[in-house]
């Protein structure tokens, strides 16, 4: 399993988060939060698409709101200096 997903990330698949506010089918007023992860293609995010579009067929809570944050795991480390320095004894 860990071999076919460092596979992925070499072709281009980032871990991709999004967190899906949808309206309670019985309580239109309230919302709740689901949070989806995966590894997808960005910009187009063709999982993501395909399990938002199962979601608004199949199930009854309509969705809100979606935000998406992705982020590559395999690339150069960044390092840089935060402003302070603290040392002990």
């Amino acid at each position: 399993m860990g071999d076919r997903d460092f596979e992925r990330q070499i072709q281009g698949w980032h871990l991709t988060t999004a967190e899906i506010m949808y309206r309670m089918p019985d309580f239109r007023s309230v919302l709740q939060t689901f949070v989806w992860q995966d590894y997808d293609l960005a910009p187009k995010f063709p999982r993501l698409i395909k399990f938002l579009d199962y979601w608004s067929h199949n199930l009854d809570g309509p969705l809100a709101s979606v935000r998406v944050a992705h982020a590559g795991i395999v690339g150069p480390v960044e390092l840089r200096h935060v402003g302070s320095e603290w040392r002990l004894h």
